[in-house]
């Protein structure tokens, strides 16, 4: 029999609603059952692709000897983290604050108030059940001590992203990045790229900051690096060689074995990075990758309405990577006398390259050079001779079962991936990536607008439910600024300017230059916290400090501008103590060092012109222009012919027509 969950539209709430534990949705009736009944509140928390969240509920929620004791004791929730992230950023802080640690499962055991007093990651089934009756006996026999660990933890969520807010406007330098920058380097992997660390995961905004570095100071350590990092991400097996995109993270130092989920946010961004790379290096390889991510996109990952999923299951039948992993005997047979080279070139052997599950995961550890050298052909021999292979291989895997697809659809993850689009249009002038983010944008526009000018989150099988959070409302005005680069289309900046407006009216924290990720138009939690930390993805924050800062500037809006300042300001004595942990407030730092190009193109010509300005890779600038326009930054621009004006520093230099001439008034 189906519990509660049965009409979520979440597929994380779905995949346990024929559980035989009594789940709840997050919401009013569990939270007043709890009162009611003074029961605790265990509130677990997961996500469709989670490969532990499968595992606990398989030994755990799917037992009825587990359920009964979960249903007689507690009112038992069930949070999908990526519709509610509001909720597992409470929780996820408590679970931390008692263990040291956090992750997905989380569990959390609260009082019927919602205050939590215990929590805890994946359990085996035995620890799970002794945990269950303890609390329970815990709970009616000590009640003030459960009350006087409820106060204590509460009050740590509340306090945890507690600033000192300075109101001395420090003077920003290179010596000020440098600070932070060298104690970085020391976590550096100078062999197998990223963090001297396993698991690895692929945090594309650290990598974009170092890049941005690189480029602006011309540090060719660092350049090299970043380099080294992106080559092995991309030909390791975190990225997958036959279908395109990447998976969530590498288990191991190398980038070899990734966790194998598939994330909507991490090839959104990831895209950004590599286009960008390449219009840094040139790299052919960085453009493959580029453009069979999007391919992944556009086959596995659109809704026939133009809206992006969010995510694909590691698992299939049962096994994690089973779908994407290969036997070399199936190789050989599948490849024939290409098997040899491919063998060779992916590294497949006949015990396995993932020893410990005895079979293949693609990885390149070779040059192409090397293997033409070894089977006495020239490297485009190779290069031909694997892609055929590889799409006998593809045919073959396109007949296995499918991981599964989470298919809700959400407004922050689609903005991130519209900004990859963007980055990559810039990088490839290739018209097919501008007309997917505009389907995209247009999705958004057409299903997760409200009427009183603020957002949705979600949409699933044509419905919405839960208002937008600080992302969502971020990440989207980030995208529209970047469509707006793309098009010099001015209607796309107005709605960037609404949006942001909206945020200032219900996010704005009046004691502090921070917005809160819920609005005041949101239940009330027990803390309204803000986001802070760039982790897989930038805070919220991090990201609005930088739209502030670019619709400041495009709008002439001194009022963006010095809040973008204040908060960058309030968050600078972090990153000097955790720099890969506020990579995207470093990218501001450096801005605010460095200074941001105005480059202005206008003219019948202006499209040409911003194409080939688009080639080179320019991390502190901001592009407008057009025909004909509005901003302020626009005025007296239009002189007939077509003509760049790069200023800086509210001064501009003597326009040119030149792209190469524009280049040299900036490098």
């Amino acid at each position: 029999m189906a519990n509660q969950l049965a009409n979520a539209s979440s597929p994380y709430l779905l995949q346990h609603a024929n559980n035989p534990v009594n789940w709840y949705p997050w919401g009013a009736e569990a939270l007043q059952k709890a009162k009611a009944e003074n029961k605790l509140i265990l509130v677990s928390i997961g996500y469709s692709a989670c490969h532990w969240c499968h595992v606990m509920e398989h030994e755990s929620f799917e037992d009825d000897e587990v359920a009964a004791l979960m249903n007689r004791f507690f009112v038992c929730i069930k949070v999908d983290r990526e519709e509610r992230p509001d909720i597992d950023q409470i929780y996820m802080t408590a679970v931390q604050l008692m263990t040291g640690r956090g992750g997905w499962p989380l569990n959390c055991f609260c009082l019927p108030d919602q205050r939590p007093i215990y929590g805890g990651t994946y359990f085996p089934k035995q620890d799970w059940m002794n945990i269950l009756g303890n609390l329970a006996h815990f709970y009616e026999t000590k009640p003030d001590e459960a009350e006087e660990y409820a106060v204590r933890l509460t009050e740590g969520i509340q306090q945890s992203e507690k600033l000192e807010f300075g109101s001395h406007q420090q003077e920003y330098t290179m010596a000020t990045i440098q600070e932070f920058l060298e104690p970085w380097k020391r976590s550096f992997d100078f062999t197998e790229g990223g963090p001297n660390r396993a698991p690895k995961f692929p945090m594309p905004n650290n990598w974009e900051f170092l890049m941005q570095v690189a480029q602006l100071t011309q540090d060719n350590n660092l350049a090299n690096f970043v380099k080294l990092t992106l080559d092995k991400m991309a030909s390791g097996g975190l990225y997958d060689h036959l279908r395109g995109g990447f998976a969530r993270y590498s288990v191991d130092a190398k980038w070899h074995i990734p966790h194998f989920e598939k994330m909507l946010y991490d090839n959104g961004q990831l895209l950004s990075l590599y286009s960008n790379a390449y219009k840094w290096t040139g790299n052919q390889s960085y453009k493959k990758v580029v453009y069979d991510t999007v391919n992944w996109l556009k086959n596995e990952m659109t809704s026939a309405e133009g809206g992006f999923f969010s995510a694909l299951d590691a698992d299939s039948e049962g096994v994690e990577g089973k779908f994407y992993t290969w036997a070399k005997a199936e190789i050989d047979e599948i490849l024939g006398g290409d098997a040899p080279l491919f063998n060779s070139y992916y590294e497949i052997s006949e015990k396995g390259n993932w020893a410990e599950e005895h079979t293949n995961h693609l990885w390149r550890r070779k040059p192409a050079s090397a293997i033409a050298t070894h089977f006495g052909v020239t490297e485009e021999a190779v290069e031909e001779r694997i892609t055929l292979a590889k799409q006998k291989l593809l045919a073959v895997q396109n007949q296995r079962v499918r991981p599964g697809l989470d298919d809700k659809i959400l407004c922050s993850w689609n903005a991130l991936t519209i900004s990859g689009l963007c980055h990559a249009y810039q990088a490839f002038a290739d018209e097919a990536f501008l007309n997917l983010a505009m389907r995209n944008l247009q999705f958004i526009d057409q299903n997760l607008n409200k009427e009183n000018g603020g957002l949705y989150r979600n949409f699933k099988d044509g419905k919405t439910s839960i208002n937008a959070f600080l992302d969502d409302y971020a990440c989207l005005i980030q995208a529209l600024i970047d469509v707006y680069e793309c098009t010099f289309d001015e209607q796309h900046l107005q709605k960037a300017k609404a949006l942001t407006n909206f945020v200032w009216v219900h996010f704005k924290d009046a004691n502090s230059p921070m917005f809160f990720y819920t609005s005041d138009e949101d239940e009330a939690l027990i803390a309204r916290k803000y986001e802070l930390l760039d982790n897989v993805i930038p805070a919220s924050n991090s990201i609005m400090a930088n739209n502030l800062k670019k619709l400041g500037l495009l709008l002439q809006n001194d009022e963006y501008l010095q809040q973008a300042a204040d908060m960058l300001k309030s968050i600078v004595p972090s990153i000097k103590t955790y720099a890969s942990g506020y990579s995207n407030w470093a990218s501001l730092l450096l801005q605010e060092v460095k200074g941001v190009f105005e480059i202005a193109v206008t003219g019948d010509d202006f499209e040409e012109k911003r194409r080939e300005l688009e080639k080179k890779y320019i991390p502190n600038k901001i592009i407008l222009g057009g025909k004909q326009g509005n901003l302020p930054l626009l005025h007296d621009k239009f002189i007939g012919e077509t003509r760049i004006f790069v200023c800086k520093d509210k001064t501009c230099q003597l326009p040119v027509s030149e792209v190469s001439e524009a280049l040299k008034q900036i490098f």
